[in-house]
């Protein structure tokens, strides 16, 4: 899923951008009654975020999820002073923050890594990994005959991993594409995503690797997906196209291991596939789903109102695709959004406050409705 940033970052490198709103002295452009240091990080109108604090200050930080107890985060990092090549897990405590000091890496340092999560013991992860396919970051494709991509490594499986990151299952070993696991709140199943059907579609199984099902099935691109808080309904993105010549360009980047993530729109269907509806139709990309603590509606990244690409921020939609929301007001990437489970805390991925860089940092803020 951190492809996303990749991409985006592609878009930065031939267009002129305004900067990230970073000067601690733009409190016209604050929300009203925070500190000062909050004030520099909430931009005006984002009402939703009664406080906001930087977590992370370099390299690309993204995908963090809480543990079940919400005393702990995992995410995927690839900043280079905590000597990593590519995306690697890293486990935190949720009063911590990494401006001079490093987190304690969780997963083996081989490979390329993503989308880590707890499992209900709180004491152990899942997460997708390369590192059985080589210990070198595999290669990392970003544009196709012009056109922006992502790659589907083979490679990846899906492996459990105490918090020491000492590998203690694999719960996949089929050929081919298997990754982005999530965990139920009910911590019965995990719902991912796999191409051994020769599409890519989205798979539930037990927390131990059995009894794997597959619950969608239409040509397209089918990942990132999320359970509802009571366990009963999957939100998820997809690419899903429509014509001869959408068909055959998907197919045919899908032959060499690519997808192409400019086109996505959000679904939603019972936790065994049924009752599968599309809830956007807003054009560009809309992923990073996750559902409101109410069950109720889902927050999500999108760059639908963004003509050249960019900026990509938070929005807020009922199940119905009703009173469609925007949460945050940024002029360049804010997306990953993951609140705790106790619903006061929202954790997301963004570019403000890097001092117009590149990087992609953590922030936590406490939620208010």
């Amino acid at each position: 899923m951190s492809m996303y940033l990749r991409f985006f970052y592609s878009l930065l490198l031939v267009t002129l951008i305004f900067s990230c709103k970073n000067d601690k002295t733009q409190s016209a452009d604050a929300k009203s009654g925070a500190t000062k240091w909050v004030d520099t990080l909430i931009y005006s109108d984002e009402v939703h975020f009664k406080s906001l604090k930087q977590i992370t200050f370099g390299g690309d930080n993204a995908e963090a999820y809480w543990s079940f107890d919400d005393k702990q985060l995992v995410f995927q990092s690839n900043n280079k002073e905590w000597n990593v090549g590519c995306d690697q897990m890293f486990l935190m405590n949720v009063d911590e923050t990494f401006k001079d000091n490093m987190p304690p890496m969780v997963s083996t340092g081989k490979g390329r890594t993503t989308c880590a999560y707890f499992l209900p013991d709180n004491k152990h992860i899942i997460y997708a990994s390369t590192h059985l396919g080589g210990e070198e970051c595999p290669e990392t494709p970003l544009r196709k005959n012009g056109k922006y991509i992502w790659p589907i490594y083979d490679t990846y499986d899906i492996f459990v991993a105490d918090l020491k990151g000492n590998i203690v299952n694999q719960l996949t070993n089929e050929p081919g594409y298997d990754a982005e696991p999530t965990v139920s709140p009910k911590g019965d199943k995990i719902v991912f995503t796999s191409d051994r059907s020769g599409d890519i579609e989205l798979y539930t199984m037990n927390l131990d690797g059995s009894d794997v099902k597959q619950i969608t099935f239409e040509l397209g691109y089918d990942g990132g997906a999320f359970f509802s808080p009571d366990g009963t309904k999957i939100i998820f993105r997809s690419s899903r196209p429509k014509t001869e010549e959408e068909i055959k360009e998907y197919k045919d980047l899908l032959a060499e291991g690519l997808v192409q993530p400019t086109e996505m729109e959000l679904y939603i269907c019972n936790a065994d596939g049924s009752d599968l509806r599309q809830l956007t139709d807003l054009g560009n990309a809309n992923w990073s789903p996750f559902f409101h603590p109410s069950g109720e509606k889902i927050l999500f990244s999108s760059n639908f109102e963004s003509e050249r690409g960019f900026p990509f921020n938070l929005y807020m939609i009922d199940l119905d695709g009703k009173n469609l929301e925007r949460v945050t007001h940024s002029d360049t990437f804010d997306a990953f959004p993951v609140f705790s489970n106790d619903g006061k805390k929202l954790i997301f991925s963004s570019n403000r406050n890097n001092g117009g860089g590149h990087d992609t940092n953590l922030f936590i803020a406490e939620w208010q409705d």
